[in-house]
């Protein structure tokens, strides 16, 4: 059974946010989670607290175990731009572009993805 948990509109560029993504697919959750607690990054947090998210929907939605959980899935998309502008000298003005993000994860049970890779 997989189980889906995103969040969109970070406000944090999508090149950022893949820095603390790599590494993160086909490892549990815990070990998962506790590397994204050690790391200095913003995107950490944002990654640790969609993945709690992913993990907190699969035990209410479909009495899964934490422990049995492994991240199939995760990946970054581009969000849309939120555009500012800031006043210069003689009257001009330059643009101020903040970036988002949306963020997926993808959890599955261990004994799920092992069975699937056997058969084929």
């Amino acid at each position: 059974m997989k189980v889906l948990a995103k969040s969109r509109n970070l406000s944090i560029s999508a090149q950022k946010l893949r820095l603390s993504i790599n590494g993160l697919r086909g490892v549990d959750v815990r070990s998962a989670m506790q590397s994204l607690a050690a790391q200095p990054k913003k995107g950490s947090g944002m990654v640790f607290d969609t993945i709690h998210s992913a993990v907190a929907n699969a035990e209410h939605n479909y009495n899964l175990k934490s422990n049995q959980l492994i991240i199939d899935e995760i990946k970054v998309d581009q969000g849309g731009k939120l555009k500012r502008w800031r006043p210069r000298s003689k009257g001009m003005t330059s643009p101020i572009i903040h970036p988002q993000a949306h963020l997926t994860v993808v959890l599955s049970e261990k004994n799920e993805t092992k069975s699937s890779k056997e058969s084929k």
